[in-house]
């Protein structure tokens, strides 16, 4: 029997999600849902991951998930798994609330209607109390989804790199005519790259889980993948309703990340510190200015003084959604158990052929 799994946004990452999708289950049909899903519906029929299964990607869905949850009903229904890829990197307070908090929670409704399996992808840093409107909404969004879907399963990734990606490849064509590659307060802020292809992993990994029992004391999923997994059963609750952090092998300093890029580009420019207050100058500028290869906003440039490091091991969602791990009390943290549940890179490693890729495996292909 066939599963539709509906990827709501149909960028970047969605790409990744999708070609997983038909590559690991003859069962999966993906059907992609966004403002305009056609460009993208084009581009995945004419690839390789598609050409001998056209059927498997359905028609595309034209949907604005920022509507009321009850008109986005009729395109999600038949649903077994909703893949939320909901977000925005930049805009006005009220867009982030318009779309990351209140399109969230719509899809998250729509899910809980229909009874389909939730998928949703926020960002490290999310938190309620963040004064930053991008890291606020994004743990609006997960408390919203829990309280909808308590069985969700939310992912937070680092920097996301891969062939078409937004950071390295970006920086890769601004060193063709800068010259120089600029990092702010020294560039010693620390990121933990992943691969777009484990996270589309990971993701397959659940959706193609058959759920043996409803009894989550004692249910395991079973994969139908053709990944390679090591391993064929799966606890439900080291999924379900968990939160994962997701990075790469390697932690990186922004610094080390631009070295990271001239390497690959095989290119020499000097890699120069300015100061913050020159980079919130630089936002206030570009902020104003369409989206284009330079934007740089004020907030952005506050998110580049946070580390961006992944958690070893799943958070509690009902508990610790919308919450950062660096802030959970130790007797909270030791409460939830956090050293015994596994995170991403361990789930990876037991149940399919690999762990996380390293930057250094991927970035020469597309650099």
């Amino acid at each position: 029997m066939s599963r539709k799994i509906v990827i709501c946004g149909s960028g970047f990452l969605g790409s990744y999600i999708a070609k997983e999708l038909a590559k690991t289950s003859l069962r999966n049909i993906v059907c992609l849902a966004s403002r305009n899903p056609a460009p993208k519906h084009a581009q995945l029929l004419a690839s390789q991951s598609f050409s001998s299964r056209k059927e498997a990607l359905s028609e595309p869905l034209a949907i604005d998930v920022t509507q009321t949850y009850e008109s986005r009903l009729p395109a999600f229904a038949g649903a077994h798994t909703i893949i939320s890829l909901v977000g925005i990197l930049y805009g006005s307070p009220q867009q982030f609330d318009k779309v990351q908090l209140k399109g969230a929670e719509n899809v998250a409704r729509a899910a809980s209607e229909i009874g389909a399996r939730l998928v949703h992808v926020s960002a490290i840093g999310a938190d309620v109390s963040s004064a930053l409107p991008y890291f606020r909404t994004k743990g609006l969004a997960e408390r919203a989804v829990f309280e909808h879907v308590p069985h969700a399963t939310v992912l937070r990734p680092s920097l996301v790199f891969g062939p078409g990606d937004g950071f390295f490849a970006r920086f890769g064509t601004l060193s063709r005519f800068l010259p120089f590659l600029p990092v702010f307060g020294d560039g010693i802020t620390k990121f933990q790259p992943v691969y777009a292809g484990d996270i589309a992993r990971f993701i397959a990994l659940y959706v193609n889980a058959d759920l043996e029992s409803s009894n989550t004391s004692d249910a395991t999923l079973k994969s139908d993948s053709a990944s390679g997994s090591s391993s064929s059963t799966l606890p439900v609750d080291a999924i379900q309703g968990k939160i994962f952090e997701c990075g790469g092998p390697d932690v990186f300093t922004y610094r080390e990340m631009m070295e990271i890029v001239l390497k690959y580009s095989d290119r020499r420019r000097p890699i120069i510190s300015l100061p913050w207050s020159v980079g919130k100058l630089q936002g206030w500028a570009l902020e104003k200015l369409p989206e284009n290869i330079l934007t740089l906003t004020r907030d952005q440039v506050e998110q580049l003084k946070m580390d961006n490091v992944a958690h070893p091991s799943a958070l509690v969602g009902a508990r610790h959604g919308g919450v950062k791990p660096s802030v959970i009390s130790p007797g909270h943290s030791a409460e939830a158990g956090l050293d015994e549940l596994p995170g991403f890179a361990s789930i990876l490693k037991r149940h399919t052929s690999s762990g996380p890729t390293s930057v250094h495996d991927v970035l020469p292909s597309y650099m």
